[in-house]
């Protein structure tokens, strides 16, 4: 007889988990990635995939928070009460080219692609998740410009979209980072027209 005692797992660490899953949805999308996909990965058993996370529509949505908590754009610094319209838009796009091209594998916005699920809920949750980010570029031109901020807030909104998926395609950085700094300049050259139709309004 062995009277060795049984050695215990170790406990499962959700955090853990939830940064498994972060990258296997940043890597695959959310429709690709299945619950066997996640179980065997994390090596635990459905069950306790419910237990700690409820769904793997809960579990994405921790994993899009905790993405967040690490590469949010810093809106604040970029869109900064005062700064020129053209300069922090451009600035906002060529510091997103930068990261969604950064990391070879984990490629684009996670949370933007996220928008693209087939899952209705998955696409729900990273809707809401990415509203936050249209709302500060939106509130920044309201105060910026207010006669052209819904324009160009699309405008904007759309490029970074647009970016995100390049980035997932695989369009090298250098092409990314030159996509966005051609955006900025039809950004500078449209405010500038802007400002010229307003100054012959105000002298007329």
């Amino acid at each position: 007889m062995n009277d060795k005692p049984r050695q215990r797992r170790p406990a499962f660490d959700r955090e853990a988990g939830v940064a498994i899953a972060q990258a296997m949805f940043h890597e695959h999308g959310y429709d690709a990635v299945t619950l066997v996909h996640l179980v065997e990965a994390m090596d635990i058993k459905p069950p306790s995939f419910y237990a700690a996370y409820g769904s793997k529509a809960e579990l994405f949505e921790r994993a899009m928070l905790r993405y967040a908590s690490e590469n949010a754009l810093p809106m604040e610094t970029l869109l900064a009460p005062g700064r020129p319209p053209a300069e922090a838009l451009a600035a906002l796009l060529v510091t997103a080219a930068e990261q969604y091209g950064r990391d070879s594998i984990l490629r684009g916005c996670m949370i933007t692609e996220g928008m693209r699920a087939d899952d209705r809920t998955a696409r729900e949750m990273a809707e809401t998740l990415a509203s936050g980010g249209i709302k500060a570029i939106r509130a920044y031109l309201d105060r910026a410009c207010p006669q052209d901020a819904e324009s160009m807030a699309d405008y904007v909104t759309v490029t970074l979209r647009g970016l995100s998926a390049a980035a997932c395609s695989g369009m090298t950085p250098k092409r990314l980072i030159e996509v966005a700094r051609t955006a900025g300049r039809f950004i500078a050259h449209a405010f500038s027209a802007c400002n010229d139709s307003e100054t012959v309004e105000r002298e007329g």
